[in-house]
C-alpha cells in the first residue's frame, strides 16, 4: 500500500527535496519540515503542482519541543503512514588537518543524531498504537567504516544504523515498519562541497526513486549502489592497518560545517 501521509525533514534540499518530488500526486499530504523558509515554499509550490496537499514547519531539528508539538499536531490531523528522518549536515577534515573543531563536532552531532531522535521518537507510542506505519532513517555508507577524514559524520551514521536496527527489533512486531536507507555518493548541496573522487554518484531523484521502490517493498536496508556497499561492507572483515592505510591514501577534503551549537 502507498503511503497518503508523509513527514520528511531536510525537505527544502537534496534528498529530502527530491523524495517530496517523488511522492507528490493527488491524494497524498506532504508534510515538509526544514530551516530555509523561501526554499521550502520552492519545494511545496513544485509539489503542489502535481497534486499534493503540502503543510510546512519551518523548524530546527534539534530542537525537541518545538519539534515534537510540530509532529504531533500534524500526526493528529492526518494520521503518518510514513515518516523519513533525512535532515543532516556533513564535516570533515581538510589535507594536513589531525582533529575537528570541537564545536563542529557537537553541532553535527546534535542534527544528525539528535534531530533524528527528535524526528521519531513522537511517532513511536502513535504508530504502535495504530498498529501501521513506516519509519525510514537516511544512513550512509560511510556509517559502515570510519573514515580518516569524516570521523563525526561517520560517527553519527553509525550511531543511526544501530538505533535503527535496534528500533526494527523492537517495534516491528507492533506493524510499525523501521527501514534504514544507507546510500552512496548522491549529487546533493552537502556532497558538492567534499573534494574528493565521488565513485558512482548519482542524482536526487535517482536516489529517491530507489529508496521509494525499496520503502514500498518493505525491506529493512536499502542500500546503493550495490558495489559500494558490498565493498564497504567487505572492508569490515579484511585486516583493519590494511584498510586504513589504504584509506589515508585518498585525498579528500571535507569542508568543516559552520553550524555550531544552538
Amino acid at each position: 500500500m502507498q503511503p497518503r501521509s508523509i513527514l520528511i525533514t531536510g525537505a527544502s534540499s537534496g534528498i529530502g527535496r527530491a523524495l517530496a518530488l517523488v511522492y507528490a500526486r493527488q491524494g497524498v499530504s506532504l508534510s515538509l519540515i526544514g530551516r530555509d523558509r523561501e526554499r521550502l515554499e520552492d519545494v511545496a509550490a513544485a509539489a503542489r503542482a502535481q497534486g499534493a496537499d503540502v503543510s510546512l514547519g519551518q523548524l530546527d531539528v534539534r530542537d525537541q519541543d518545538a519539534m515534537s508539538e510540530w509532529i504531533k499536531a500534524a500526526d493528529a490531523r492526518r494520521p503518518f503512514d510514513l515518516v523519513i528522518a533525512n535532515a543532516g549536515i556533513t564535516t570533515g577534515l581538510a589535507p594536513g588537518d589531525i582533529a575537528e573543531d570541537p564545536q563542529a563536532v557537537r553541532a553535527i552531532i546534535g542534527v544528525n543524531l539528535i534531530g533524528v531522535l527528535n524526528t521519531v521518537e513522537p511517532l513511536i507510542a502513535p504508530m504502535c498504537g495504530r498498529g501501521a506505519g513506516q519509519i525510514a532513517f537516511i544512513g550512509s555508507i560511510a556509517g559502515l567504516r570510519g573514515l580518516p577524514y569524516a570521523p563525526s559524520y561517520c560517527a553519527t551514521k553509525a550511531a543511526v544504523h544501530a538505533y535503527s536496527e535496534s528500533l526494527r527489533g523492537r517495534i516491528e512486531a507492533s506493524g510499525v515498519r523501521v527501514s534504514l536507507i544507507i546510500p552512496g555518493f548522491v549529487k546533493t548541496p552537502l556532497n558538492d562541497s567534499i573534494d574528493a573522487i565521488k565513485p558512482l554518484e548519482m542524482t536526487g531523484s535517482e536516489a529517491a526513486l530507489l529508496i521509494q521502490r525499496g520503502l514500498e517493498r518493505g525491506r529493512a536496508v536499502i542500500a546503493f549502489p550495490r558495489s559500494l556497499y558490498l565493498l564497504a561492507r567487505v572492508s569490515r572483515i579484511l585486516p583493519i592497518r590494511l584498510v586504513d592505510k589504504v584509506m589515508a591514501r585518498f585525498r579528500v577534503n571535507i569542508p568543516q560545517t559552520e553550524e555550531r551549537i544552538r
